[in-house]
């Protein structure tokens, strides 16, 4: 698990790369290279406020190396309170 001050989503990942997707640190943040179809998912995914999964890693690769999973929680507003 990692947390992060920011997404970076970037729907220029190719589908030729050989990933299904690709992510890295990027300062505090986190940036998640993804296909343009995988982002028109994300994108329907957030309108809708359903949880998504990104499987990163190599198309060929047995098992995923990385999952990224956002999901919805409720909101609470005691958190970080005063």
């Amino acid at each position: 698990v990692t947390g992060a001050s920011f997404f970076v989503f970037s729907g220029a990942l190719k589908s030729s790369s050989g990933y299904l997707a690709k992510s890295s640190i990027v300062e505090d943040g986190v940036m998640v290279q993804i296909t343009a179809e995988n982002m028109d998912s994300l994108r329907q995914a957030l309108r809708e406020m359903k949880d998504f999964t990104i499987t990163c890693g190599k198309t060929d690769a047995e098992d995923p190396q990385e999952l990224v999973h956002i999901q919805w929680v409720e909101d609470d507003k005691n958190f970080s309170k005063g």
